[in-house]
C-alpha cells in the first residue's frame, strides 16, 4: 500500500498570521508539490489572492482550493471531503496538503474528518499548527486562562462562563501539535519567552512551541512532524463542545453550533487612494472606533502600478505591494470582520471618507 499523503492543518485566531506563515512556506518549498485548501471567512477571498500573488511556481492556481461556503468544520461532508478526494485523485498527487482554516474554525472536527472512509487510508494529519498573535495574547486578548487577562476582565461577573473567543482560543491550543508564537518583533525577548513558557505549560506533553516573526518558519520545522493526529483525538479535548461517537449521532457529527453567529463580515469598496500612509492611519482609527477584530484586502494607490495588500489585526495595520493589478479593476476592496452588531453603515462611511 502506498504511503499516506501528509496533511498539515494551520489554525489560529483572526489575524494571527496564518496566511503569512503559509506564504513563507510556499516561497521556500524547495520543489515540494504542496496543495492548499483555504477556508476564507467572508465573501472576499483575500487569503487565496495573497497566496496566488506570491510569484512562485508552487503557487499555481490549480494547487489552491478555496472553500468559502462557511466554516470548514461545519461543512466537512459537503465541501471538505469532496475537495480532499479531488486532490488525492491528481496525477501526480501532491507531496503534502496544507489546510488553512478560517480564524473561526474549531480544528478538532476537521482532524476527525480524516477518519472518514475513503480518506483515512490515503492521507494522514502530519500535524496541527496553531498560530498565535504573540502581542495580542500577551496583552490578554482572546487568551482566557492562558495569558495574563487584564484586571477589569478578571473581575467581570459575566465571565463566569467562558466567552466564545476564549473557548475558541483554548480549543485551538488544545488541538495543537505545534504552537507558533508569531509577531515576536512586537514583543520584548522576555515577553516572548514568558508567553512561550506559559503556552508550553498549558499544552499536552510533547507539543512544540516555537517563536517567529512574519511567519518565517523553516519548512522542515513546519512540515514532516509525522504525528498522525486523527488517531489521537481523545487527547485533543474540546472546551467548546463535545461530540458523541455512537452510530446514531454520526450523521450530525459535522454540524456544530459554536458561535459563528457571534461574528459578521462585510465588504467595503472605494476608488483609488492618494496617500498610502494616511490611509493606513485612517484604517487604524476606524478599527479603534468600531471594535473591529480583523480587516484585510487590497488597495489601489494613485500612481502605483502594484496593488497594495492591507492586513490589520486590532489597530495594527501592515501593508505591502505584492503584484500588478493587471486586468483587475483599480479599486480598493476591504473585508471587515468583527463580532455581531457592527455598525456597517458608519464603518463603510468612515473607510470611504
Amino acid at each position: 500500500m502506498p504511503a499516506k499523503i501528509p496533511a498539515t492543518i494551520v489554525t489560529g485566531f483572526l489575524g494571527s498570521g496564518k496566511t503569512t506563515l503559509i506564504r513563507h512556506m510556499l516561497q521556500n518549498a524547495g520543489g515540494k508539490r504542496i496543495a492548499l485548501i483555504i477556508n476564507e471567512f467572508g465573501d472576499l477571498g483575500v487569503d487565496g489572492d495573497i497566496l496566488k500573488g506570491c510569484g512562485d511556481e508552487v503557487c499555481s492556481k490549480d494547487d489552491i482550493v478555496e472553500l468559502s461556503n462557511g466554516c470548514i468544520c461545519c461543512t466537512v461532508a459537503d465541501d471538505f471531503i469532496p475537495t480532499m478526494e479531488a486532490l488525492l485523485a491528481r496525477n501526480p498527487a501532491p507531496d503534502h496538503i496544507v489546510i488553512e482554516t478560517s480564524g473561526l474554525a474549531l480544528p478538532q472536527p476537521l482532524v476527525r474528518a480524516f477518519n472518514w472512509p475513503g480518506i483515512s487510508t490515503r492521507v494522514t494529519v502530519d500535524g496541527v499548527v496553531t498560530v498565535v498573535d504573540g502581542r495580542a495574547v500577551q496583552d490578554g486578548q482572546f487568551a482566557h486562562n492562558i495569558a495574563a487577562v487584564d484586571a477589569q476582565r478578571a473581575a467581570d461577573d459575566n465571565l463566569d462562563h467562558e466567552t466564545p473567543l476564549s473557548e475558541l482560543f483554548e480549543d485551538q491550543i488544545a488541538c495543537a501539535d505545534m504552537i507558533v508564537v508569531n509577531k515576536t518583533d512586537l514583543m520584548t525577548a522576555e515577553e516572548a519567552d514568558s508567553l512561550a513558557a506559559t503556552l508550553r505549560a498549558d499544552s499536552r506533553d510533547g507539543v512544540q512551541v516555537v517563536k517567529t516573526m512574519m511567519g518565517a518558519l523553516p519548512i522542515d520545522v513546519l512540515l514532516g512532524q509525522g504525528i498522525g493526529a486523527e488517531a489521537d483525538l481523545a487527547a485533543r479535548h474540546e472546551v467548546h463542545h463535545h461530540h458523541h461517537h455512537d452510530d446514531e449521532d454520526e450523521e450530525d457529527d459535522h454540524h456544530h453550533d459554536h458561535g459563528h453567529d457571534e461574528f459578521e463580515s462585510f465588504i467595503v469598496t472605494r476608488g483609488e487612494i492618494s496617500d498610502a500612509t494616511a490611509f493606513a492611519a485612517q484604517v487604524s482609527a476606524v478599527i479603534k472606533n468600531h471594535n473591529i477584530l480583523r480587516l484585510k484586502g487590497f488597495v489601489a494607490v494613485s500612481g502605483k502600478p502594484m496593488r497594495m495588500t492591507l492586513q490589520a489585526v486590532g489597530p495594527r495595520v501592515d501593508t505591502y505591494f505584492d503584484q500588478p493589478f493587471g486586468d483587475a479593476p483599480r479599486e480598493t476592496r476591504l473585508v471587515v470582520i468583527g463580532e455581531a452588531g457592527l455598525d456597517q453603515a458608519a464603518i463603510t462611511q468612515a473607510l470611504q471618507a
